[in-house]
């Protein structure tokens, strides 16, 4: 299962780089990013890539660093300490916060993020 933490870890690189292409690389093409057990936030590889691109276009400064990891079985769980910067639109500033990410894995690819903030 270390292959899927090596892939949970290289998604964050990819993130923190804002390179949105490189990080659904690692996705399955129906894989989605949720709320846990709640709303799908965004689905899918280009419904992720879109999204992603939206939120690093407002937020060039934003970066994820993962503060604790662990893995079970076909999960890789993060806490993240997420950080905004300014936004491009002139919104409020979003205080840094943590969240917890669960990276779930099917054949070597994610499938599913959830994140309970």
């Amino acid at each position: 299962m270390s292959d899927n933490l090596a892939t949970a870890e290289a998604m964050i690189a990819a993130y923190n780089a804002q390179d949105v292409d490189l990080y659904v690389s690692y996705m399955t093409d129906d894989a989605c990013e949720a709320n846990y057990r709640g709303a799908v936030l965004r689905e899918g590889k280009e419904g992720t890539r879109s999204g992603l691109a939206a939120a690093f276009a407002k937020w060039p400064q934003n970066r994820a660093e993962i503060v604790e990891r662990q893995v079970i079985g076909a999960y890789v769980l993060f806490r993240e300490h997420v950080t905004r910067g300014p936004a491009t639109d002139g919104s409020e500033l979003v205080e840094p916060f943590d969240v917890i990410a669960i990276y779930s894995f099917e054949d070597g690819k994610c499938s599913r993020v959830e994140f309970v903030r």
